[in-house]
């Protein structure tokens, strides 16, 4: 299962880096605000 999804991931590579990078920051808010 994590090797199908591995080669998944290897298509929207850069769609899955920016949904990264929006979680990040979006935790990092939470944290701030708190």
């Amino acid at each position: 299962a994590q090797n199908f999804l591995l080669m998944h991931a290897m298509g929207p590579n850069v769609a899955g880096v920016i949904g990264s990078a929006i979680a990040a920051g979006v935790m990092l808010k939470y944290v701030l605000a708190m």
